[in-house]
């Protein structure tokens, strides 16, 4: 599964908002220096790929004004489908927002796994003893810090940025790939063993 790398001001490279493609962009102020304050100056970026414009205000991107978030996965839960959607609507705006949307959508995708959802330590600690491999038990735990740490009272966490939320986004759909996508394959190719064959392997493995 490729990463989804969203669009950041500044950045040389980025999957575009139009074709979705990773490509360059090139940048470009609309207005001279000194003619208007830079943090209230107009930008433009322009995809090398599909050479279509995205502008830009405050650093942050208001045309197209769709999200630039990854797509779900196809076999994501609806519920849990939903809750990503939205955090793609509102990452523009508030990456904030987006990540306790991640979070919130996480907690639903544990429950259609087969885990409480209540606690995510337990979770990441049942889906290892299940062989959930190192490196997405590393991205459960990253999640799970984040979350932990994320909002305290009268305390605004600034890892909380875009760069945070597509993290968060990638790793909501490298858990469906794990658990729900490869089991959904894995099946489909056992399915179309014989019938003959599938009974001898019952009995090679023995009482479940």
């Amino acid at each position: 599964m490729n990463k989804h790398i969203v669009p950041v001001f500044g950045a040389e490279a980025f999957n575009c908002p139009h074709c979705g493609a990773y490509a360059h962009q090139k940048w470009q102020n609309f207005y001279p220096l000194g003619h208007i304050e830079e943090k209230n100056a107009i930008y433009s970026s322009v995809c090398v790929k599909c050479e279509t414009y995205a502008i830009w205000f405050r650093h942050k991107m208001i045309s197209p004004s769709h999200s630039a978030g990854p797509l779900p996965l196809e076999d994501m839960p609806e519920d849990v489908k939903g809750d990503f959607e939205e955090a793609r609507d509102v990452l523009s705006l508030s990456p904030r927002s987006a990540s306790a949307l991640l979070r919130l959508a996480l907690q639903k995708l544990m429950v259609k796994i087969g885990e409480k959802g209540e606690n995510l330590n337990k979770d990441i600690g049942n889906l290892v003893n299940k062989g959930l491999p190192l490196k997405i038990q590393k991205a459960l735990d990253s999640v799970r810090v984040i979350g932990n740490n994320a909002v305290h009272p009268g305390q605004i966490d600034l890892r909380d940025d875009v760069k945070t939320a597509t993290a968060l986004f990638n790793l909501v759909n490298i858990i469906v790939d794990f658990e729900i996508s490869q089991e959904k394959k894995v099946n489909a190719i056992y399915d179309k063993l014989p019938e003959t064959s599938r009974e001898q392997i019952k009995k090679r493995n023995g009482p479940a």
